[in-house]
């Protein structure tokens, strides 16, 4: 089984109810086990359109492949109403990212993990060291916490909710 962190966001419609409906369909998922889930935080668009996107950091556990999950990711988009084919920094409901995948360093046309731009942005960074601000950042050997000290305040990123999966989802808490 490999540890590996998910990216979630959204900034169209529902944006919590769309993350949610992600979630329920990667944890339905066989080799999928959600572990803990960052709070929900809500954060200005940066490279895309539309309003505010709502954001989040998934650890869970995994026995499927990188490739596997990249899949998984894909397919749980488009059932969540996001088409395959794209424009870079269009709104949608749904953005799922594979952001690590254990320690591994995988560069490939497509597939690269560490995501590429993680490192760049609060949104990421912020729900990531609420999770582990240890861990360490496998392309710069870099923990995420120093990364984030590293990052201007803009754009803002701001807390919604701490327990929001499994206070609108009926469920027991995750983290």
């Amino acid at each position: 089984m490999i540890r590996a962190y998910l990216g979630l966001g959204g900034n169209v419609g529902d944006r919590q109810g769309a993350l949610e409906q992600a979630l329920s369909l990667l944890v339905c998922r066989p080799g999928i086990q959600l572990l803990r889930l960052s709070s929900l935080y809500e954060t200005e668009p940066v490279e895309a359109v539309g309003g505010w996107f709502f954001n989040s950091v998934a650890e869970v556990e995994t026995s499927l492949g990188p490739h596997e999950l990249l899949t998984v990711l894909g397919e749980v988009e488009e059932a969540c109403g996001r088409p395959r084919l794209r424009e870079r920094g269009e709104a949608r409901m749904v953005d799922l990212d594979l952001l690590l995948y254990g320690s591994r360093i995988i560069a490939e046309p497509h597939l690269q993990v560490p995501h590429p731009r993680m490192h760049l942005r609060r949104f990421v960074l912020l729900p990531l060291a609420e999770l582990d601000p240890g861990l360490v950042h496998p392309g710069s050997g870099t923990r995420v916490s120093d990364l984030l000290a590293h990052l201007p305040k803009l754009p803002e990123v701001r807390v919604v909710a701490r327990e929001w999966f499994a206070a609108r989802a009926g469920k027991r808490s995750v983290s």
